[in-house]
């Protein structure tokens, strides 16, 4: 199913094509959520909190991947917006050769430094077999997710975004029922979870694989386009080379969250692990709608309609703030309910410390909403450079908000918490005050 996003009703047709995106996120969210909880609840808090750190590592990685599928999507896109098919067909061919050799590089780099990763994460003494364990079997699956998210960005450039949630969800459901079987029936402990994770991602690449080749004949390439193109792969390493810097820092400067929170001690580091789930949870409707929000102004960038951007920001920021202020409201009421999904009753110290968390990082869920959309604004203006110096701004106070304030006692760890939203506030002003000054040009370059 394609739909052309450069006609018809605007908030309507952002909404439907961001939904299959926005439900397919959640069900990967809720295998993440049962891996963390069957983990939890049977092996343990030092288990948990190698998963965290696990999880926090993996995202670095594989964003540099999704980061190149996105921005590659946003080529084929502007590409399909313009109608000019069979050059979006070349550069699908550049842009798979070129990701599939940064994902083999990643692989490998990835397992020749796993101890070097263990040591620079801070990782307690407690969890640090855990996570080497865990991380092992979890690196094979990198190369999984660059199919899968590939031939996604692929589909959903043109409009399809319900094909890639239908193998999402049934990787979804395979992860959750592996993870019974392998950790519950068979004792396997976090071993079970990795290779439960590395079986679903890998029938899912499998499945949208073979749909793309036998059932998407009008994107398959043929012979004809089977060729090195200077000019599309010059686009496609601009766009998604700059998209992949983006999401990297974003990510690093998580991790380094993430070894100043395990710093703090193993309690502290097992609650981070259960609300950045939450978290992710909570606002990762508004990343994808943000996602979906860059395929919609790459259409109709590509299809020369400056009127219907700027109709259709405005719509997206009211969606946007109004999804997230429902969620603030769920989860700072249920903070503690939440927590207990992952965390037993009697571990009163670490449930604590993750109400805390949620309690001020969950009031300001539109910071980041209104963030995600700059980001696909950007993005699919071909400006992902903005995008860059937004997370860099974002990320950057946040770190160092996070190290300075957390150094004060009579603040301490809610530096780090507050250090977040803060992080997203100074982002969003600088992305906002950028496109009001430069919007004339922003829309009519090309």
């Amino acid at each position: 199913m394609q739909v052309d996003l450069t006609d018809g009703r605007i908030g309507r047709s952002i909404i439907l094509f961001s939904l299959p995106m926005i439900v397919g996120n959640l069900l990967q969210q809720l295998y993440n959520i049962a891996d963390t909880l069957i983990v939890g609840r049977t092996i343990g808090a030092a288990a948990l909190s190698a998963v965290g750190s696990a999880y926090a590592l993996m995202v670095l990685l594989t964003s540099v991947l999704l980061g190149l599928c996105m921005g590659s999507g946003v080529v084929f896109a502007q590409l399909y917006g313009r109608k000019e098919h069979d050059r979006m067909k070349t550069s699908i061919v550049n842009a798979f050769v070129f990701i599939m050799l940064v994902s083999a590089v990643i692989t490998a780099a990835a397992f020749l430094l796993l101890d070097h990763l263990i040591v620079w994460l801070h990782i307690p003494k407690e969890a640090a077999p855990f996570t080497k364990e865990y991380l092992f079997i979890i690196f094979f699956g990198i190369f999984f997710v660059c199919i899968y998210n590939f031939f996604s960005s692929v589909l959903r450039s043109i409009g399809n975004t319900v094909t890639p949630l239908v193998f999402l969800a049934v990787s979804a459901v395979l992860n959750i029922i592996l993870d019974v079987v392998f950790i519950l029936k068979f004792g396997m402990g976090i071993a079970g979870a990795a290779w439960a994770t590395v079986t679903a991602q890998g029938v899912s690449a499998v499945l949208i694989t073979v749909y793309f080749f036998s059932k998407a004949g009008d994107l398959c390439p043929k012979r004809c386009h089977m060729y090195y193109s200077r000019e599309l792969l010059g686009m496609i390493i601009n766009n998604s080379t700059l998209t992949a810097i983006q999401q990297s820092i974003m990510n690093l400067g998580i991790l380094m969250v993430q070894g100043l929170v395990n710093s703090f001690g193993f309690l502290t580091s097992a609650a981070f692990a259960a609300v950045v789930k939450i978290d992710a949870f909570a606002y990762m409707p508004a990343q994808d709608f943000g996602n979906a929000f860059t395929t919609y102004i790459a259409q109709n960038y590509g299809a020369g309609k400056p009127d219907r951007i700027k109709k259709g920001l405005r719509s997206a920021v009211f969606i946007s703030i109004g999804f997230c202020a429902a969620a603030s409201v769920t989860v700072v009421v249920f903070a503690r309910q939440f927590m207990m999904i992952f965390i037993k009753p009697q571990e009163t110290e670490i449930i604590a410390i993750g109400v805390k968390y949620l309690h001020i990082v969950g009031c300001f869920y539109a910071g980041i909403g209104i963030l995600f959309l700059l980001y696909g604004l950007f993005r699919g203006l071909g400006r992902s450079a903005v995008s860059i110096w937004l997370t860099v701004i974002s990320l950057g106070s946040r770190v160092l908000l996070a190290y300075m304030l957390s150094s004060v006692p009579v603040i301490g760890l809610a530096g780090v918490w507050w250090a977040v939203p803060i992080g997203w506030a100074l982002a969003d002003a600088a992305g906002l005050l950028y496109f009001v000054f430069r919007k004339k040009n922003l829309l009519l370059e090309k």
